[in-house]
């Protein structure tokens, strides 16, 4: 069987870079969107994922043209019982099986970003002398990426104080989020031209570009507190404002009902471009192209998960963040700095009713100055190039490891 230096020769100069995590597509989307620019800056490299069955990674990595190796999900016990017992042999068992993967890829260097699929990547990685690179998206650090950061030559992450701890000597750097390719070539329009992208995503949606425009969200499942206290206030609202209500699947039935029964039928209208001029409160389950919607919205009133208060502040929109009430408080946490920087506000759920939405909203979207600080404030707080400087700091530092193996055997 080959050796490791003789399988590197046969499958070219590389570099070979692994990359790991998954589950949700706050760990998936930035793996996705750094492997996508390596891609270009080194069409010659050799990028491979590894990641578990049962997480977003398994369709959407190989739907990117990435090979995906898989490993079990082996969740850390957090309290004593069958699971925390049966721990050590499940994680030996994969840290063993990732080990096998990194040697069959050749890998340089390792890359995780979290979830359950980077923690016996990193471990396996350390095993065998390779360097790490961890990327970290929240304001909290999880349990994957704080065992990681002990091991690894560079930390990048998309929040300042997250909690996480690399060793002496190794950076830790808020480099920001890598956005989504559809993110990023639309922060680059709104540097150059904001008031055509508005436009023109606007009318693509079936809104008029010279209204206001309010999105509401709460991801592709919904939040049914935003959607009662939305629905509820929408009279206010479309005193003011077109509104954009993506209710989540299955929610829209309910949504529709409330704001009929405030308005009427004739108020309530859908995103297709055919139907401009015939309602104000557009509604949808899903949007799949939700840069359109973030393109041409004044305003956002949403949850607070790491990805959406990135994206909305590297594009500089105005949110109204609402966390979600569970955990530690990991969302609050997430919103808070751009917040602070005053490009955005943040309200309990459980101070968020129609009446505090028609109290606030249709005022905040009746004032153009406030809106436009706000707007200038998060485009301030956010980053839009993470993507490239995480590309950039993975390929120098394989290309610095392949150059210490060449000249060992030389």
């Amino acid at each position: 069987m080959p050796g490791h230096d003789q399988k590197h020769a046969e499958r070219g100069a590389g570099p070979h870079l692994v990359l790991a995590g998954g589950g949700t597509a706050g760990h998936v989307n930035p793996l996705l969107s750094v492997a996508a620019v390596i891609r270009e800056r080194r069409p010659q490299a050799s990028i491979s994922v590894i990641g578990t069955a049962v997480g977003l990674e398994h369709d959407l990595v190989p739907a990117a043209g990435l090979p995906l190796d898989l490993i079990e999900k082996v969740p850390f016990p957090r309290r004593p019982g069958k699971a925390a017992l049966d721990f050590p042999r499940r994680w030996r068992r994969e840290v063993q099986r990732v080990r096998g993967y990194l040697q069959d890829r050749s890998a340089d260097l390792v890359v995780g970003f979290g979830g359950y699929a980077s923690a016996p990547v990193y471990r396996a990685a350390r095993n065998l002398g390779l360097p790490i690179v961890v990327h970290e998206q929240n304001a909290r650090a999880g349990m994957a990426n704080k065992l990681g950061a002990r091991w690894a030559d560079f930390v990048g992450t998309a929040y300042e104080d997250t909690g996480i701890r690399a060793r002496a000597g190794v950076p830790v750097r808020r480099v920001g989020l890598p956005l989504r390719p559809a993110i990023a070539r639309l922060a680059k329009q709104m540097e150059t031209d904001r008031s055509g992208a508005r436009r023109e995503s606007a009318r693509s949606l079936g809104l008029d570009p010279d209204r206001p425009i309010l999105l509401v969200t709460g991801g592709s499942l919904g939040a049914l507190s935003l959607n009662k206290a939305v629905a509820g206030a929408a009279r206010q609202l479309l005193d003011r404002t077109q509104v954009i209500h993506l209710t989540g699947r299955g929610k829209t039935g309910q949504v529709k009902e409330q704001v009929a029964a405030n308005l009427c039928d004739a108020a309530i209208n859908d995103l297709d471009p055919a139907h401009r001029g015939q309602g104000d409160y557009h509604m949808a389950e899903y949007l799949e192209r939700i840069d359109l919607a973030f393109a041409c919205a004044d305003l956002v009133v949403c949850r607070a998960g790491a990805g959406s208060v990135s994206e909305l502040a590297a594009l500089g929109v105005p949110a109204i963040y609402v966390p979600l009430p569970i955990g530690n408080g990991e969302q609050r946490f997430n919103a808070q700095p751009v917040v602070q920087a005053g490009g955005g506000l943040m309200v309990d759920d459980a101070a968020l009713d129609a009446k505090w939405v028609g109290e606030h909203v249709p005022a905040l979207m009746a004032d153009k100055d406030r809106l436009a600080d706000m707007r200038r404030r998060a485009w301030g707080y956010g980053i839009r190039d993470a993507a490239q400087v995480m590309a950039e700091q993975i390929l120098t530092m394989a290309g610095q490891h392949i150059a210490r193996k060449d000249s060992g055997r030389a």
